[in-house]
């Protein structure tokens, strides 16, 4: 039986193109997932790239009190930056319904894409166990994402979060 979770909006930027190269520094690497440390919130976000250039990011806010998904996209889209849009994820047998805020120009020029937050444990479990996230905007084709290697590379970030707070 499926479950149906909410997932809340990212509200605002959560990385600018100007800061990810000047406050971000590279911890480590698992599985084909890049952990890095936020210096200016510091925090830890995981980082994976496709063979078609699509990134996936996810990490803590900056009270470490929600995780955040994002994922990007070279390829043409109508997403506007700031822009709320309805959107089913489906990882495992869950489904979470929400709202992504649209993002352009966040890691590098020419991406764009958008963020979703969830503080739901289940979330974050399916997000570190299942293989796949298919993701249904209300307006774009739905997509799939490779979750592959996350469990480790989250537990990679969980250490470097707790070694920034010391």
């Amino acid at each position: 039986m499926k479950r149906i979770f909410t997932v809340g909006a990212a509200l605002g930027l959560l990385m600018s193109t100007a800061s990810y190269a000047d406050s971000f520094l590279r911890y480590g690497e698992v599985e084909g997932w890049k952990v890095f440390i936020d210096e200016d919130k510091k925090s830890c976000l995981i980082e994976a790239v496709d063979d078609s250039e699509n990134v996936v990011q996810m990490g803590l806010t900056e009270d470490r009190g929600v995780g955040y998904v994002g994922v990007f996209t070279k390829a043409e889209t109508d997403i506007k930056r700031d822009e709320k849009e309805a959107v089913a994820i489906l990882i495992g047998d869950n489904i979470y319904v929400g709202e992504a805020t649209g993002m352009r120009g966040n890691i590098t020029k020419g991406y764009s894409g958008g963020y979703v937050l969830s503080d739901d444990p289940q979330f974050a479990e399916d997000l570190a166990k299942q293989k796949v996230m298919v993701v249904f905007p209300e307006k774009e084709f739905a997509f799939t994402v490779d979750l592959t290697g996350t469990y480790k590379a989250m537990e990679m970030a969980r250490k470097c979060n707790a070694e920034q707070l010391s």
